[in-house]
């Protein structure tokens, strides 16, 4: 069976093989808060569909309008067969309940690396910020060196993103961006991060070749599915 879960899930999962993040419009937090609910009964109604899928985290966004939903599978095929037999019935159940979801985008990738909370650093996330980087045509072989510089200038300016717990850097499988899904202490740590001065490591990201487009959103952390 499904069971709910407050811990916050681990991308660093070795067992992890396929990373998939989608966003709901939903329209209010009314029903951000309604759907999330919603989900949450509708699974644990049910049995854990596959022992494939590791976890299910649903996330609503700050700008009270969206959920983000983050699940995490061994593989493609593992979420290709749960779409074939248990999907749509759940999706039927939530959208009757809470009529007019807009689902927005479902996107795979696969983790590239990561920068890890530190040794018994057990602060619980406040805020979840997720960054999504577009490459320019013919830029996207560039996004793990691009990803490089981003690491080290994190490394380089410790002080101005103390807030920071984890952020774990994502590559679609589509070729065309990068997530960074990030963990941070508070929405207060990370605007006085974003406040910080900046540096030189941090302008040659800014300004790093075939960039396109850089999209931020923001999130807490409202609902976690596990199997039992």
């Amino acid at each position: 069976m499904s069971r709910r879960t407050e811990q916050h899930p681990d991308p660093t999962d070795p067992r992890i093989g396929a990373a998939l993040f989608s966003t709901w419009r939903v329209g209010t937090p009314e029903r951000q808060r309604q759907t999330a609910e919603v989900i949450g009964r509708v699974w644990e109604r049910r049995p854990w569909p596959t022992r494939d899928l590791l976890g299910y985290h649903v996330y609503a966004g700050r700008d009270g309008s969206t959920l983000m939903h983050y699940s995490q599978w061994t593989g493609a095929r593992a979420y290709e067969s749960f779409v074939g037999t248990h999907r749509q019935e759940r999706v039927d159940e939530i959208d009757t309940a809470v009529p007019g979801i807009e689902r927005v985008e479902l996107v795979r990738y696969g983790r590239y690396r990561s920068l890890e909370r530190a040794a018994g650093d057990t602060r619980v996330p406040g805020l979840i910020v997720t960054v999504r980087i577009d490459f320019e045509e013919g830029a996207q072989e560039r996004r793990e060196e691009w990803v490089d510089l981003v690491v080290k200038a994190l490394g380089d300016d410790p002080a101005g993103h103390a807030g920071l717990v984890s952020a774990h850097f994502h590559l679609s499988t589509d070729g065309g961006h990068v997530l960074n899904y990030a963990e941070w202490e508070s929405a207060g740590a990370y605007e006085a991060a974003i406040a910080a001065p900046s540096t030189d490591s941090w302008e040659r990201v800014r300004t790093y070749p075939g960039l396109r487009k850089v999209t931020g959103s923001s999130y807490e952390h409202t609902l976690g599915l596990v199997p039992e």
